[in-house]
């Protein structure tokens, strides 16, 4: 099947859907387990002068209890991390030739090497030896005694409570009210909602995910696919919270989280349109060839075909064994695949910001930039506005040197809204099926910058500081 003999949203012949009572005991397996989620995950609170949600209470209070210990166990995870793989390749257990347990040790070289690096600069910080550029304070003391402990805390309550939000039915509810104004505004299908959502209350990871997916299956094609994993996969609030406990400014959490949402979504309608998301043909995956058609909604109500959706989605939901093996997975992908690649990408990039003049001559161009938009102490801001292509964290690094808050304020807002990070997105994208190349991430990157970058600063000159 062609791509001009599919059918589109807006010419499916629709089918009647009949209004059928509401099932109580659906409608509950979709409630309970999503309010639960929303209070967790959604829902501020002040807690002494500092905002935070249900899940960030968790892990400061696990943060607390551990205390000392976490830099070890940073370093045992990292350690177990290139052991376990090397196993897996060289024994060829069973246990492992399929499924998650194949996805998580069966890499390639590139990624078992950074999985080496991130262990071997652990244990070089954790016991002090070797060149005194890795093991410094401000580079792998960074990394294994500030970043880590709080990476291994909120990721660890995060993945055990995220099937709370995605697997009950909250997701396909939230998707599907706002599956309209994805098309108008963005002329995305509206299935995309669902990938934004999934980013806003997972993780960026887990929009990219969900998006190589429906590429594959044939609901995006080439351009839809590329615009929505590098404008969509938006960090969660969670991972928002976390960043603004590094850089000290818990007390702004809800300006800086709406000044990230309004900044975000002003990019998602303009860079799109620029190359070289423009360019991506409207052609569809080969194996699949064309387009497969949303569902229409006008037979019922937009409310209650939302909530059938959502009813649908928690009908089927896993059952508790099988959410918690899957949490305990997501765990285990988490601390055992995204932590190294973390830590040697970070180490690397803060040796490189440190000890070389490399991001500070590349960052020179930014620096009449910032005093343009009257950003204080300009020189010491202007690498962490580049630093982020290589890890989501660097800038939030960088800018704890910072003294100004409005200056830590909008590298920490500019941080979460350029998407494209090499360490965790871009591998990612590059490893995945949609047509995205090295050069082609850096481009948006830097549109995403100079998208963002004057939205924040004229609202954080203007309503905040």
């Amino acid at each position: 099947m062609s791509s001009t003999e599919s059918t589109s949203e807006e010419t499916a012949a629709p089918k009647p859907m009949e209004r059928q009572p509401l099932d109580r005991r659906n409608l509950l397996r979709f409630l309970i387990p999503s309010l639960i989620g929303v209070s967790l995950f959604l829902i501020p609170f002040q807690v002494g002068d500092t905002i935070n949600i249900g899940m960030g209470l968790m892990a400061d209070g696990l943060k607390a209890l551990l205390d000392g210990a976490l830099p070890a166990i940073a370093v045992a995870v990292l350690t177990v991390s290139v052991l376990a793989t090397l196993y897996v390749k060289l024994g060829k257990p069973a246990w492992a030739e399929k499924g998650v347990l194949r996805d998580m040790f069966h890499v390639g070289p590139v990624w078992f090497g950074m999985r080496i690096l991130g262990a071997a600069f652990a244990l070089m910080t954790f016991f002090q030896f070797g060149p005194e550029f890795v093991t410094a304070p401000f580079t792998g003391g960074v990394m294994l005694n500030d970043l880590a402990p709080v990476l291994l805390t909120f990721f660890f309550f995060a993945a055990l409570l995220l099937p709370f939000l995605v697997e009950f039915g909250f997701m396909e509810f939230i998707g599907s009210l706002v599956r309209k104004p994805f098309r108008v505004i963005f002329n995305l299908p509206g299935r995309s909602a669902i990938d934004a959502t999934a980013s806003w209350m997972g993780s960026g990871t887990v929009g990219v995910l969900i998006t190589t997916q429906q590429y594959e299956k044939g609901f995006y094609n080439r351009r839809e696919a590329s615009v929505i994993a590098t404008n969509f996969s938006v960090v969660s609030i969670a991972f928002a919270l976390l960043i603004t406990s590094f850089v000290d400014l818990n007390h702004m959490f809800v300006q800086f989280y709406f000044t990230v949402v309004v900044s975000g979504l002003i990019a998602a309608v303009i860079v799109p349109r620029l190359p070289p998301l423009s360019r991506k043909p409207d052609t569809y995956y080969e194996p699949v060839g064309c387009q497969l058609a949303e569902k229409r909604t006008e037979n019922v109500g937009l409310w209650r075909y939302s909530l059938d959706q959502a009813m649908r989605r928690a009908e089927h939901a896993p059952g508790p064994r099988e959410l918690a093996r899957n949490a305990l997975f997501n765990v285990a992908d988490i601390f055992l695949g995204l932590l190294p690649l973390v830590f040697a990408i970070g180490t690397v990039a803060l040796i490189l910001a440190e000890f070389t003049p490399l991001f500070t001559w590349l960052s020179y161009p930014m620096v009449p930039v910032l005093e343009l938009l009257r950003i204080p102490e300009a020189e010491a801001a202007a690498p962490a506005t580049l630093v982020g292509f290589a890890d989501m964290f660097l800038p939030a690094v960088l800018a704890t040197n910072i003294e100004s808050e409005l200056t830590r304020f909008v590298i920490a807002c500019l941080s979460l809204t350029q998407l494209i990070y090499m360490s965790e997105i871009g591998a990612l994208l590059l490893k995945s099926k949609i047509p995205l190349k090295l050069w082609e991430l850096l481009a948006i990157f830097l549109l995403r910058t100079a998208v963002t970058l004057p939205i924040i600063a004229f609202m954080a000159h203007t309503f905040f500081f």
